[in-house]
């Protein structure tokens, strides 16, 4: 059973009992259906996924049935076909050829593609970049933002008078966040527009800004904390690395093959030259 097929069995819940090697290899691939007696085993929903899968917006025991009913569809127009004995034509052994490559070209990626992306390789590549990394600022902020300047020097005299910048916040921004006291979380100055930039990085930790003035309104700014961007850790990329490792190893591969290949492209025949029109008879001048 191949990993594909044996990563659909176990998001499907199929259990796989250790008994004989005959009874193990038939739990984990079932006959899930049979038309006129072909059966339809759960590896056959893996290779159909394969193919249709990523057109599918359901999953679990939906995604199942969708797959299985795609497959009965498969097998009885199949065998519809072969009874008028539509698999005999010219047209028809040109696409088998080609399904018959794709399907070996499919398979080599995936072959290349399962040392591509070893632990150590990964590893490798993640202490490599992060070593590359250079350390980038951003802070974390909270705003008040109202409609005039007005009101913001109003609300900067409050705060700087004791006033609670979270209750002011909710009770005077426009700002969606006002209900969380105007946090913004953490952001790079490139985050941001322009003015509110300048303005909260030149702030240090606790300080308040004058009214800054932006495409929104006014606003006034209280940096919470200020860091180094922290580099993310190795498991929350881990996916992202190894997809770019497999997607290097198969470019690499199909390069490789491209240049070690003697690819001929024959000159197509130039087309015969259409003689001109002749031209038409001038018009009879009238005596």
């Amino acid at each position: 059973m191949n990993i594909r097929s044996l990563s659909l069995a176990l998001a499907l819940g199929t259990a796989l009992v250790a008994t004989t090697p005959h009874a193990r290899a038939q739990d984990q691939d079932p006959v899930l259906a049979r038309v006129d007696g072909v059966e339809i085993r759960l590896s056959d929903l893996a290779v159909a996924d394969a193919d249709i899968g990523s057109g599918l917006q359901v999953t679990g025991d939906a995604r199942r049935d969708a797959l299985l009913a795609y497959v009965i569809d498969v097998t009885i127009l199949a065998r519809a076909a072969e009874a008028k004995k539509l698999g005999e034509g010219p047209t028809f052994a040109k696409k088998l050829a080609y399904a018959r490559q794709k399907a070996l070209m499919e398979t080599m990626l995936e072959d290349t593609s399962k040392t591509a992306a070893t632990d150590t390789e990964m590893r490798k590549l993640y202490d490599d970049s992060v070593k590359k990394v250079t350390p980038e600022k951003e802070v974390r902020a909270r705003h008040i933002l109202v409609e005039t300047e007005e009101k913001a020097k109003e609300i900067l005299q409050k705060l700087k008078a004791g006033g609670d910048f979270i209750a002011l916040a909710k009770e005077n921004s426009k700002d969606p966040g006002a209900a969380t006291g105007g946090d913004l979380g953490y952001f790079t100055k490139a985050q941001m527009v322009p003015e509110f930039a300048e303005a909260a990085f030149k702030l240090e930790k606790g300080q308040l800004s004058d009214p800054v003035k932006t495409q929104f309104g006014w606003h006034v700014i209280k940096i919470e904390d200020a860091r180094d961007k922290p580099v993310p850790t190795f498991e929350t990329v881990k996916e992202q690395i190894a997809n770019y490792l497999v997607q290097k190893a198969q470019t690499e591969l199909v390069l490789k093959l491209r240049a070690d290949a003697k690819i001929e492209k024959p000159t197509p025949p130039t087309p015969p030259a259409v003689p001109a029109p002749a031209p038409a008879p001038a018009p009879a001048q009238k005596k």
